[in-house]
């Protein structure tokens, strides 16, 4: 296998892969409703034309991810809230490290905060998650994919957040790649048949196929696979799948995958290692905001 010497995120590329501004300040729209129902009964204790400046520090060596959204739910509020931003997406940063200052009505501040903190600590969590995974396989060029096991309504967060760790995105849902399982495969009544009805429906979108076998990879294989997905394979099985594949399809690797056992399933040279770790046990940074009233 070739080598390569990073999985940093360049934040331009983060830049082009950001959900849109409505669609973020649909998500934040929803978010904040949850929070703030009819309205922030305590934050009318204070006097409406009250302006604070607030200071978000983290608490704990981490990888920022989520600004967008941490923006658009203090501008919802506060439409001329200013944000000095100290660090960008996708940045390591440093526990005690100021993340950055924010100015603006003092009551749209504190209604915003959990909100905000929410996303922050919530997708910094997973990007750092995701960074360790990426520091797991450095310099060799297998990809390290996220999966569907999302947080319910953060899908689009998280999968970007991923990128913001240094690893990459599988399917985003159900409707923009064609994923064969073992039940779609009895349905079907083979592999090849629920290949040949993948390319039928497909339109063009990606195809991949899980095997559980050697027997099954090669099945896959003759069928002209073009990705195929291996299921709990051992060490030993993914490597006679590389040495039997010869650079027929693409490899994916899944099933059970810890920041233990990654390094050496990357190291049998398959292309692609799922993860549902990822994004289904993330852990939120430890993130906290302070106001002084100017």
């Amino acid at each position: 296998m070739s080598t390569t010497t990073d999985h940093s995120p360049d934040p331009t590329d983060l830049q082009s892969v950001l959900p849109t501004a409505d669609v973020i300040a649909a998500q934040v729209s929803a978010a904040l409703a949850e929070d703030l129902g009819d309205g922030d009964l305590t934050a009318q204790l204070l006097p409406a034309d009250q302006r604070s400046r607030a200071k978000l520090i983290t608490r704990e060596d981490a990888v920022l991810a989520g600004r967008a959204w941490a923006d658009a739910v203090f501008r919802a509020l506060d439409p001329d809230v200013r944000i000095d931003w100290q660090a960008n997406d996708g940045e390591r940063v440093a526990a005690g490290q100021r993340l950055c200052v924010i100015e603006g009505r003092s009551r749209a501040l504190l209604s915003a905060e959990r909100t905000a903190m929410n996303y922050l600590q919530t997708l910094s969590g997973t990007a750092m998650r995701a960074r360790r995974y990426a520091d797991a396989v450095a310099g060799l060029t297998v990809e390290v994919l996220d999966t569907r096991k999302t947080l319910p309504g953060l899908r689009l967060q998280q999968k970007y957040a991923v990128l913001c760790g240094g690893c990459h995105n599988h399917r985003q849902g159900l409707f923009d790649a064609i994923l064969i399982k073992e039940n779609h495969i009895l349905a079907a009544g083979s592999i090849p048949a629920a290949l040949r009805a993948a390319r039928e429906i497909g339109g063009g979108v990606p195809i991949e196929i899980e095997v559980e076998s050697l027997d099954e990879l090669e099945v896959a294989l003759s069928a002209g696979a073009p990705t195929v997905l291996l299921d709990n394979f051992s060490l030993t099985q993914l490597r006679a799948a590389v040495a039997a594949n010869a650079g027929r399809a693409r490899l994916e690797a899944s099933g059970g995958v810890t920041l233990e056992t990654i390094r050496p399933i990357a190291e049998t040279g398959v292309d692609r290692i799922s993860v549902g770790d990822l994004t289904k046990d993330v852990t939120a940074v430890d993130l906290s905001m302070r106001f002084v009233v100017v």
